[in-house]
């Protein structure tokens, strides 16, 4: 089977400001064009033999400043996770709701309001990718390399799935704006092969407003550094 590279986009203006994006249309800052844009001088120097991407606009620009004049497929399952009447809140206001800690401790059985299920939002991105992989796999054979660019949530989702957790344990798992995870799919179980790359050992000193001693994993994603 194919290998995967999961591509989270760069950071965002609501990245940056602590709001959670959702399926807004909400563009790159200018830090997360710079992610994209290093993300591109690695994946550049790859045999991609297919290229995928989210629907929303701060993965198909991540894309574009990455990988130049590629035309990538779009899949609509690949998509943020719907977090419904969440979407476009402060994050720090969102922790204060009753659903918060659900989210946080057994997203298993999390329903945004009038959103998505993040059960349903984690099946469907596992099931896209292992169809990709499949596809690729067939017109390209086992040793090809392909790229899907999504969301923390989801790439965290497809992650968990590799490493054989179940989605409660999905939060432990972090996946940093322009971050790469890669999955080698095989007939009998996936390896997941490097998490929450992005060569840069900077991201992993905390902002200063982060909180050292908050446990809550950054729904969404987050803007890296572990917040």
């Amino acid at each position: 089977m194919a290998t995967v590279l999961l591509l989270r986009h760069g950071r965002t203006t609501a990245n940056a400001t602590g709001e959670l994006a959702g399926r807004r249309p909400v563009e790159l800052d200018d830090t997360g064009r710079a992610q994209a844009e290093r993300a591109g001088e690695r994946l550049r120097a790859l045999p991609l033999a297919a290229v995928v991407t989210s629907p929303l606009v701060r993965c198909r620009t991540t894309v574009e400043l990455a990988l130049p004049g590629l035309t990538p497929e779009v899949d609509d399952e690949l998509t943020e996770c719907g977090y419904g009447d969440w979407e476009g809140r402060p994050l720090k206001e969102l922790a204060k709701e009753p659903l918060w800690p659900v989210v946080q401790q057994h997203p298993s059985a999390a329903v945004f309001p009038n959103g998505e299920a993040m059960a349903a939002m984690s099946a469907r991105a596992i099931a896209a990718v292992r169809r990709w992989d499949a596809r690729v796999t067939e017109s390209h054979g086992p040793d090809a390399l392909w790229l899907a660019c999504s969301h923390g949530d989801v790439i965290k989702a497809i992650v968990a799935d590799a490493m054989g957790l179940h989605l409660d344990q999905f939060q432990r798992i972090v996946a940093d704006p322009a971050s790469v995870s890669v999955i080698r799919y095989t007939p009998t179980r996936p390896f997941v092969v490097r998490l929450n790359d992005t060569a840069d050992l900077q991201s992993l000193i905390p902002p200063p407003t982060a909180n050292a001693e908050r446990s809550d994993a950054a729904v969404g994603g987050g803007s890296g550094g572990g917040v």
